[in-house]
């Protein structure tokens, strides 16, 4: 018998035996656990000496199957709303990163889509209860129409600092990792003091981002980076906003706009990069509402010149 034949009679055994298991030592057989096993028939020696190596090919599918495997990451039960609720990365240098995650049913992996990572404002915050992000706010569900193919992701982190803030950017790079992410359409998005965190995050790593939408919020942030990125940035709030006021936004603004100059921009050039958009009371008022900063975000989300200015960005 020769060694070919061999392989293929040891081979074929061993895939029966885990179709009928289904797992290795009471583990999930995966995608590239039994593609390693085709591969050791097909690559090798053939009668005329040639080796065939077709069959070796690492589709991008199966390379996201095999970098998800070098993260821990416990998979939430629930859902809600088409989101997995309580998703928990553990990283080993940011700790337990709690997020929920709507991944659309279409996503094989075979094709690149684009990512969205929204923040919330406190009443979203992981001690005030699972999945109350989503449940609260809608920028996870209005993105859907924007971009059909995107991940959504909706991190539950405990506070607005530079912990979660690194977090933020720990799970981001754990999804451009993972997943068959389109590296040039990767959007964030701040409300309130979600808006606190991810404004530190542009301080920090600002090229991860193709644009990012601050949402009733101030940036706590450098500027530096953002402005040497070339993150394009939405500052959007109302003019008597009642937590923060418009001069934070304006500052923040008006700090950038300075850094684009003294690089040698011109104001058109900044206009491309840089919005202001301070709303006047009567934007909320002709919709019957009060509060400017806890119903901001819910009208914001609505307003499509605001959504569309951040989905249309390309990097």
């Amino acid at each position: 018998m020769n060694r070919k034949m061999l392989y293929m009679i040891v081979s074929i055994t061993l895939m029966i035996s885990l179709s009928a298991c289904g797992s290795v030592n009471n583990k999930p057989v995966s995608v590239w656990q039994t593609t390693g096993i085709n591969n050791s028939v097909n690559s090798g020696t053939n009668e005329d000496n040639t080796t065939n190596t077709g069959s070796d090919v690492i589709s991008d599918e199966d390379n996201s199957i095999n970098k998800a495997d070098n993260y821990n990451v416990e998979n939430g039960t629930k859902e809600y709303r088409g989101f997995v609720l309580d998703n928990v990365l553990h990283s080993a240098t940011e700790g337990d990163i709690h997020y929920n995650v709507y991944i659309p049913d279409d996503y094989d992996g075979s094709e690149s889509y684009a990512l969205f990572m929204t923040l919330p404002g406190y009443q979203g915050l992981y001690f005030q209860g699972v999945g109350e992000n989503v449940r609260t706010e809608e920028f996870g569900f209005a993105a859907r129409d924007y971009i059909p193919k995107m991940i959504i992701v909706a991190p539950q982190l405990n506070d607005c600092g530079d912990t979660s803030a690194r977090q933020t950017i720990a799970l981001t790079e754990y999804f451009l990792d993972a997943y068959n992410i389109d590296k040039s359409r990767v959007y964030a998005e701040g409300y309130s003091g979600g808006g606190e965190t991810m404004s530190r995050v542009m301080g920090m790593q600002p090229e991860l981002y193709t644009a990012y939408l601050q949402c009733s919020s101030q940036w706590d942030g450098a500027y530096d980076k953002v402005v040497n990125s070339r993150t394009p940035v939405y500052f959007v709030i109302g003019e008597k906003d009642e937590y923060y006021g418009s001069e934070p936004s304006r500052k923040a603004y008006n700090e950038l706009h300075s850094l684009y100059r003294q690089q040698g921009l011109s104001n058109s050039d900044i206009d491309k990069l840089l919005v202001l958009d301070i709303k006047p009371t009567s934007y909320f008022t002709s919709k019957g509402i009060t509060n400017q900063h806890g119903y901001g975000g819910s009208l914001f989300v609505r307003d499509e010149s605001i959504m569309n200015w951040l989905f249309a960005k390309v990097r």
